[in-house]
This record gives structure tokens, sequence and C-alpha cells, in this order.
């Protein structure tokens, strides 16, 4: 599944966690103050700001504070590039791999534009903050507020999503070419061995069908999970500072740094709710999986045999098929009501924990939009197992098939399941 597309997967994987971790040391405690030095932003028009005069006004110093803030993400965006193509670098030399620039070039670009998007999604933020602000300093005093500033917000936010727009599609369209990339290689892989596997239950549709799930499903967990960590780096810092807003929360009182708390534990909270409603799903999905396969193996040997597909056969078949749905069914049930029942109720975390503040008026309307998103932003990542939860049940069922072929491969024993359904195909 892995050893296909990625080169030495066992130490592939540990290798680039521990070159991130490494990456981000080196930024903060050393690359990050050598931007003013090297100053590479000045070759594509985002120099380090000249130093401020004395005496500046507040108007100069907020323009010197956003071209810094700009000029120190396009000096972090350099230093990633830097740092991902000294890692390819060294894995290429290490071990090539026919699929490298797929596998570790494609990722890593992949990567870089999952960070540039939640950057911009910081500067969303950013901008909600003013512009509410604006609109709250508009409908306080009438004609405080000229058209052209209206209108200029809204230049501001159309330009950054413009932008965002284009990031999103052209790495969709990058990791369609991923996906059927990987999905690829391990065709390839598998029916260059395929003598050895032929005989395996579903084997046709393992090949044909279940590599192409996994490869999407892979990747869609892992964009989801690298997107939340990243997310947690941008936001939690700005949800930290935030949170010297709320002094006080309903029935608990005073809570340090609250908002972080509160989103962690209901996070929590949230995760062993679901993991305790759908902990039979996966079972109950790669046995579908596995009656699906049956059935659709007799109507195909039926087209060419006309002592097979008879009708009381696939009457029994087709039953199985009904009867593993329906508990399927019943499970996503219970399930659901949690689910739905937790996000639901997810959407009023935030305004019962800032009720005191708000009937205080602790804050502007600008900075409260700021608190919901950043929360929001917060809330999500660390909710990444419940968002993720279906598909993860899903990615466990297609894992499992998969395995099958790993073992053989590998002359080790079947799972458990899959002997199950060698001697007992009804499940």
């Amino acid at each position: 599944m892995f050893a296909s597309f990625f080169p030495d997967p066992k130490y592939f994987f540990p290798s680039a966690v521990l070159w991130t971790g490494f990456s981000m040391l080196v930024w903060y405690f050393f690359f990050r103050d050598l931007g003013p030095s090297v100053d590479l932003g000045a070759l594509i028009g985002f120099p380090y700001p000249a130093p401020l005069a004395a005496g500046a006004d507040d108007a100069a110093r907020s323009a010197f504070e956003n071209a810094s803030n700009l000029a120190i993400d396009v000096w972090l965006y350099f230093y990633m590039i830097l740092m991902g193509a000294i890692f390819a670098a060294a894995w290429y030399r290490a071990q090539p791999h026919p699929w490298f620039r797929w596998s570790v070039v494609a990722a890593e670009v992949a990567l870089f534009v999952i960070w540039f998007k939640v950057e911009l999604d910081v500067m969303i933020n950013n901008w909600f903050g003013s512009f509410y602000d604006l609109i709250q300093q508009a409908l306080a005093t009438p004609h405080s507020v000229t058209l052209d500033q209206y209108f200029a917000e809204m230049v501001t936010f159309l330009t950054i999503a413009m932008i965002y727009i284009m990031a999103v599609v052209l790495n969709f369209f990058l990791i369609q070419h991923f996906i059927f990339r990987w999905r690829t290689a391990m065709n390839n892989f598998y029916v260059a061995r395929w003598a050895r596997l032929r005989r395996i239950e579903g084997a046709s549709q393992r090949v044909q069908e279940d590599t192409m799930r996994f490869a999407q499903t892979i990747e869609d967990l892992g964009e989801s999970f690298v997107d939340s960590i990243m997310t947690l780096i941008a936001f939690l810092p700005i949800l930290w500072g935030l949170s010297r807003f709320v002094q006080d929360i309903p029935v608990i009182g005073y809570i340090p740094q609250a908002l972080v708390v509160i989103a962690i534990a209901w996070s929590i909270f949230g995760t062993g709710l679901l993991a305790v409603a759908g902990i039979r799903l996966p079972g109950l999905n790669f046995r579908n999986q596995r009656v699906e396969a049956a059935y659709r193996k007799e109507l195909v040997l039926g087209e060419d045999d006309p002592a097979r597909a008879q009708p009381m056969t696939l009457a029994e078949l087709y039953e199985n098929v009904r009867r593993n749905y329906f508990r399927l069914y019943l499970n996503y049930l219970y399930f659901n009501v949690a689910r739905y029942g937790y996000l639901q109720a997810s959407v009023l975390v935030p305004y019962i924990a800032l009720a005191p503040t708000i009937v205080a008026a602790g804050f502007t309307l600008g900075v409260m939009q700021q608190i919901l998103r950043a929360f929001d932003r917060v809330l999500s990542s660390f909710q990444y197992l419940v968002n993720s939860w279906s598909t993860i049940i899903e990615l466990m069922s297609i894992y499992k098939r998969l395995r099958a072929f790993e073992a053989t491969l590998k002359d080790q024993p079947l799972d458990t399941i899959e002997r199950e359904a060698a001697g007992n195909p009804v499940g």
C-alpha cells in the first residue's frame, strides 16, 4: 500500500515528522531573526520596512506592523521551500524511487499550499476584526465612516478571497493527480503479483476499486490532519491572546485562557463520545464489502456459466447483503444522533462561554467576530477525529481488505475476519 509509492515508508514517514519538528525549532530559534539581514523578500517586492521614525503616529505604526508581518511571511515561505528541498534531495540520494516526483515533491508542494491557505485564513480573521469594528463605528455614529472606507474593506476581502480560491483550485488539481499516481503505483505492484493474489476473495475488486479508495481516503485524512495541525499553529496563539477579554465563564467563573481550555475540553468530550458510538462500524463496513463482493462475483460468473447465478443462490447472497446493510443502518442511526447532536451543540459553546462578557460589553463587535472565528478554527482542529470519524471508519475497512494482499505476499496468516469470510460467507 505504501512501499509501492513512497521510498522506504518505515523510515520515510518518521523522518518527515522529525524533519518538520527540527525545521520548526530552527525557524523560531534562529532563522526567523535572520530575515531582516537576508531580506530575500526584496527580490519579489516585499522587503522589510525601514525602521520607524521617532514619534510616528498610529497610522505609520500600523503600516509598519503590516509590512513587517508580510515580510516575515515571505521569509518563512523561502525557508519552507529551502527545508523541503533539503529533505527531498536527501531522500532522493539515499533511496531513489520511480514515483519520487509525486510521492515526495508533489506532497511537499501540497503541504506548502495548505500552509499558505491557513495564512490567508488568518488574514481573513484579522479582516473580520477591522471590518466589524468599522460597522460598529458606523452604526453608533452616523456618517463617521465614509463609503470609500467601507468599500476599501470590501476590496481587501475580495483580494484575499481571490488568492485563496486560486490556491484551493490549483491544489485540488494537484491532489487529484497525486491520488491517481498512488493508485497506479499500487495497481502496478499488485498486478505484477497477481498469480499469488488472485485466490483471495474479491481480489479483482480490491485491485480495481479499493486501491483508488485507499489512496483517496488516506489523502483526504492526511490533508485534513495537516490542515488541522497548521490551523492550530496559526490560530491557537490568536485565541490565546483573545482570551484576555474573557474574565468570567457561566457557572465556572474565572479560568486562565478560558477559550483555549474550553475548546480542548469540548473536543475531548466529542472524540470520546463518537469513539464509543462508532466502535462497531469498521467491522460492519468490512463485512459489507465482503457480502457485496460475493454477490457481485456470482453475477459475473453467471454471465459465462448458465449453472451459476441461479435464483436461489442469488436470493441467499442478496439476503446477506440486506442483513448487513440493515445492521449498518442501525449502528449509524445512534452514531449520527451522537455526532450531529454534538456538532450542533458546538455552535452554541462559544456564545455560552462569552455570555457574561457580551452582557458586560467587554469587547467590540470586531473583537467578538475574531474570537468566534478563531474559536471555531481551533475547535475544528481539535475535533479532527470527530469530523473525520466516518472517513476513518471507511479507511479501516479498506485497509483490512488490502491488508490481506500484504499478508499473502509476506506469507503471513490472514486476519480473523478474512478467515471468517472464507469459512462463513454469510457474516
